[in-house]
């Protein structure tokens, strides 16, 4: 089964350069070892997903232009996620917040080509169906 994820849990997008923490609101939230639990719609940028860092993917408009700047040679920029969909799938039998449940095996795409996935769930003993 997976595990429930919560505030502080840690994400990787694969076109970042570094890890960062998910952000909960404790607004409305139940408490998942001691912090809030997260739901499929803690999606909103800088809000709830801060930047990884630097961005290395290819079709960010950033990215393309510090490359051309760089004459060609591949450029990273800062990273600014663009995530206007929710998490995918979640745990839709747990509801937290009025949405589904947020589970460390569920992906958050960028806009920019990036896949988003938690790489540490923030707490190891609640499990979500």
């Amino acid at each position: 089964m997976a595990r429930h994820v919560c505030m502080g849990a840690m994400m990787r997008c694969s076109f970042g350069m570094t890890p960062s923490p998910l952000v909960v609101p404790p607004v409305k939230r139940v408490l998942v070892g001691g912090s809030p639990a997260a739901n499929i719609q803690d999606h909103v940028p800088v809000t709830n997903i801060p930047p990884f860092g630097m961005c290395m993917s290819p079709v960010n408009p950033m990215v393309i232009a510090a490359t051309a700047a760089a004459l060609g040679v591949p450029t990273p920029v800062p990273c600014i996620p663009v995530t206007p969909a929710p998490w995918v799938v979640g745990a839709p039998t747990v509801v937290v917040g009025g949405a589904p449940a947020l589970d460390d095996q569920s992906r958050l795409m960028c806009t920019w080509g990036g896949i988003i996935q938690i790489i540490q769930p923030g707490q190891l003993t609640v499990e979500v169906p």
